[in-house]
Order: structure tokens, then sequence, then C-alpha cells
């Protein structure tokens, strides 16, 4: 039909404008909190570009749906503007049968939000913890910067190099502080450098002095040294700590009841329940009011996104927390968002009133 293959047209235009733009504003809030998150020492800098991609393609279910709704608010307001919606009532179509050309153009755009929700969110979760991961898992040597004082990865030591050293695999003016138990030392040297020794990292001080306390006897012990060698090895290969929930498989949550998992997993299939259900409330909620300003409807469209994710991100809450079900969750929030604006898409249709279905039905005399 020719109206069906404009109006997607017309929605594929919006969309894609609306992505663009939304992409845009993303990548860039992420790239100052990636910067950020580089500058407290929590991720590489030369990962920030890495890290900021698997966030924003962690962030594309949501900027998906977004775009989706905008798209159809946009081009169904534009439409009631320039009177085409008139059109279309007076040729005998009413609008139930706009919901076919906007699902049509929709469900390519869901099955791409439902893929990258149950798949892709957990794959690049993982990637962003693993790269956090290895650059808190850095060796001693690797942190140390000239002209800075580093901590080991343990926290037991304190390093520093003067910023006039030679090379990368020696240094001048270096200073370690230690932390062993009770025990206290503080190593200072001329010159140091980086040797393997039995298959281990070792530094190799020269012409310098190291004092010892401990917290339990009283006096400090002095020694000199010409050379004094200290293992500075590879932080340890990580404790067997619990990823996070978010990079788990989507599978992985199925098997396993705990309430953390439930609440994940009810997050990934909301994100692909919502996006049909922004494209049911778009149809049911798009008008335009002359008397009122043309972004009104987009700025109706913002709001209903941001209560909705709200009270998904709510609804989370409430399931990691052991206070709602799973399936209860799913059932009041989408369950109850799909019925409302299906109530109001009928309506609309119907043109039904408060005061039509409270006035009573005029009766037929008997002929």
């Amino acid at each position: 039909m020719l109206f069906d293959s404009s109006i997607r047209k017309e929605l594929a235009r919006s969309f894609g404008a609306t992505l663009v733009v939304l992409v845009t504003v993303v990548m860039t809030m992420m790239l100052i909190r990636t910067l950020g998150q580089a500058s407290k020492g929590s991720v590489s800098p030369s990962d920030v570009m890495l890290v900021m991609g698997f966030t924003v393609l962690g962030q594309l279910p949501t900027i998906l749906s977004l775009s989706l709704f905008i798209a159809v608010v946009g081009t169904l307001s534009r439409m009631y503007r320039d009177s085409e919606m008139v059109i279309w009532f007076a040729s005998g179509r009413g609008l139930i049968s706009l919901l076919r050309p906007l699902l049509r153009f929709a469900w390519p755009v869901m099955v791409v939000i439902a893929v990258l929700s149950l798949l892709v969110w957990p794959w690049a979760n993982s990637q962003i913890q693993e790269l956090k991961t290895r650059y808190e898992q850095r060796s001693d040597i690797d942190r140390i910067a000239p002209g800075e004082f580093q901590e080991s990865s343990n926290g037991s030591r304190v390093f520093f190099i003067d910023k006039d050293s030679p090379d990368t695999q020696a240094g001048n003016n270096i200073f370690i502080a230690a932390t062993d138990g009770a025990r206290e030392s503080v190593t200072s040297a001329r010159s140091a450098r980086l040797e393997t020794r039995g298959g281990e990292r070792m530094a190799v001080l020269s012409e310098g002095q190291r004092l010892e306390t401990s917290r339990d006897k009283p006096g400090v012990k002095i020694s000199e040294f010409s050379e004094y060698g200290t293992r500075i090895g590879s932080a340890p290969a990580g404790s067997a700590e619990e990823l996070s929930v978010k990079t788990r498989a989507t599978h992985e949550l199925l098997m396993q009841p705990l309430p953390a998992y439930r609440a994940e997993l009810g997050w990934r299939l909301g994100l692909a329940l919502a996006a049909i259900n922004f494209v049911v409330l778009g149809l049911a909620v798009a008008s335009v009011n002359p008397r009122a300003a043309r972004s009104t409807s987009l700025v109706f469209a913002l709001f209903a996104f941001i209560v909705y994710y709200n009270l998904m991100t709510l609804g989370q809450s409430w399931v990691g927390a052991g206070r709602l079900g799973l399936l209860s969750f799913m059932v009041l929030l989408h369950g109850g968002m799909l019925t409302m604006s299906l109530l109001i898409l009928a309506a609309r249709h119907n043109h039904w009133t408060v005061r039509r279905l409270w006035q009573p039905r005029p009766t037929r005399s008997p002929a």
C-alpha cells in the first residue's frame, strides 16, 4: 500500500536522525565519564576508547528504544499537524489500522534490541570488567611512573623514582616504603636496575640505605648497602570473587534462582518488551493540539520514557531484594503498560468518552 510505504520511509528518516543525535550525546557523556575514571586510576589511559565503545554498545538497547519511541510520536504528530490523519480517517480507516505499518517498521529494531540486551549487554560488561581488572592487577613495575608516588598492587609498598631516569629498565633516586605486618621499612638508593633472576623480576638497588622499625620493639635499625635486591613480581592472579551479575550470560541467569540473577534477567527482558510497549503507546498518545507548542508531544514522550525506565529500575531493585517476584514484576509493569496503551488506543479508535459511557442508551418504543 502506498500509504504504508510512505509512513515507513518517514519513520526510517526520523528514526535514523534521532539515533545519530542520541548516539553522539551518549558517546560524549561516556567519554567524559571514562576520562574521569582514567584520572582516578580505575581505567588505563590507553583503554579509554575501548571502555567508552563497550559502554556505548551496552547502552544501545536503551538508545534504540528511545529513538523508536520518538520516531513514532514525532511522525504521527506531524501527520496530525499537516491534516494527513484527517485524510486517513476520512478514507474509512481507523487509528488501530496504523498499528500494522508501525509494527512492520519496528520489528527489525525490536529484534536488534532483544539481541543486544540478551547477548551483547553481558559481553560488553564483561569486556569492561576485564579491562579494569587487568589494569588493577598490573605488576608493580608497570605501576611506577617517574616523578610520582605509586602504590603497589597489594597496598604494602609505595614507590618513587626520579623523573630523570635513563630508560625503562633503570632509574635514579629510588624511594621505597614498605609495610610487612608489624615491621615498617624505608629504603632509598641512588640508582636501580631491573634484572630477571630465577624466573622472577628483581629490582637491584645501588648505593643506598635502609631504615627498619618494629611496632612491638623500640629502636630503629639502619643499614647501608652498595647493592640490594628486592623482588617485584606481578600482582596476584586475582581472587576468586564473584563476577558482577551484569557480566553473566543470560542462560546462566536462567539456571540460577537467586534474586540478584532474577532481577538482572528481568531488566534484560524488560528492555525488549519496552520497545513493543513504546510503539503501541506512541500510537495511542500521539496527537497535536493547535493551541500548544509543536514540541509538546516530544516532551511527553521523553517524560513517559523516563518514568517507564525509572519504574524498571525500581522493579529491578525490588526483585533483587526479594520483595517482588520476577513474573509478578513483568506482568505488573510491562503487562500493565501494554494493557493501558491498548485501552487508550481503543478509546481513541472508537471515540469513547466518559460522558458517552455513562450516558444511558435511548430505548426504542414498540411499534
